[in-house]
């Protein structure tokens, strides 16, 4: 199944980018979970409050469905917009204050939305109600990441090799460790497919984790980079693109066995991206980054931003423009 999607020691995901809540992997508490474990929805939780300012705050995330986009961020906020970008409305019902930080969809349908204190939320009805399926209160386990292989089996991951995986659908979800008997504990900063059908989770030290077999097992890739990747990109020509710390990206074009590095022009943390329908990969990150590449991601061409604003993501608009996701929430940019 491909899913529909657009992602401090070297920081989680958008480590020191934003504010000491993001950098530390928490967010305010709700007033409890579904039991403190997650398992069934036994205790009252708080919800999502609608707010006219949910544009202007943080976002970290966004994926296009159908005609639709839903984009996640800071307390549980989840927007929508039908008329790509022009206006947003937020979901009618999200039982969560927790930021989530990543977001999917199997179909324009069903959808998964992941956060801090391992927050799992589920929809059935293309984003505007949502149902939450595991979340703990300790605090300490932001997910980052979110893969179905098929309607019923999927596994999210985050910050310190956490790991959760279902079998049913997001009715049940169980801790599992990526890879038996390893003693790594890297952050897991998101999950992406390529054309091939391989996954690629970016993580820290420059350890990229490969899976052929749609998550069941999973062998970690060097690439070349000691740093940390906060992100990938799938590209349209079956390559991978990883990005992260320091303007660091590197590029595969044989399923991960080798990587090169991509000259980008900025020693800005790169945080997120899209492929556009002509073809230009566009990245965004800290202080006013964006980046453009008409090469399939083996060069880009660097703009700073005058707002000098951090962004998370980006996704296609009308024209030559894009819509940036961060810090001050929703912002149009124009490409030069």
């Amino acid at each position: 199944m491909m899913m529909l999607k657009n992602t401090a020691r070297s920081g989680l995901k958008l480590g020191a980018a934003f504010s000491l809540a993001v950098s530390l992997g928490l967010a305010a508490p709700t007033a409890a979970s579904a039991d403190g474990h997650g398992h069934g929805a036994t205790k009252p939780f708080e919800y999502a409050i609608a707010s006219d300012m949910a544009t202007k705050a943080l976002l970290l995330d966004v994926v296009e469905t159908g005609s639709r986009l839903v984009a996640v961020g800071e307390f549980g906020h989840i927007l929508l917009s039908d008329d790509r970008g022009a206006s947003w409305q937020q979901a009618q019902s999200v039982p969560t204050r927790n930021t989530l930080t990543s977001v999917i969809f199997l179909d324009n349908q069903t959808g998964y939305a992941v956060g801090h204190e391992a927050t799992i939320l589920k929809t059935s009805d293309g984003g505007q109600n949502w149902q939450l399926q595991y979340t703990e209160r300790r605090g300490e386990d932001p997910l980052f990441g979110i893969y179905f292989a098929d309607a019923n089996n999927g596994i999210t991951v985050g910050g310190f090799s956490k790991t959760f995986a279902t079998n049913d659908g997001g009715k049940t979800w169980e801790p599992r460790a990526l890879i038996e008997d390893s003693y790594d504990d890297f952050h897991l900063n998101d999950i992406v497919q390529d054309k091939a059908g391989n996954l690629f989770i970016p993580a820290e030290f420059g350890t990229v984790y490969k899976s052929q077999d749609r998550g069941a097992t999973w062998e970690p890739l060097e690439t070349g980079y000691d740093g940390s990747f906060w992100g990938g990109l799938a590209l349209a020509n079956g390559d991978m693109l990883v990005h992260g710390m320091r303007g660091n990206a590197y590029i595969s074009s044989d399923g991960g066995d080798t990587w090169q590095a991509v000259e980008t022009g900025t020693d800005q943390s790169i945080t997120g991206g899209v492929q556009l329908a002509d073809g230009r990969v566009v990245l965004t990150g800290l202080s006013g980054t964006v980046l453009v590449s008409t090469d399939n991601g083996r060069n880009f061409a660097f703009t700073s931003r005058p707002d000098r604003l951090s962004f998370a993501t980006v996704s296609a608009a009308e024209g030559n423009q894009v819509i940036l996701y961060g810090d001050p929430g929703i912002k149009t940019h124009t490409l030069d």
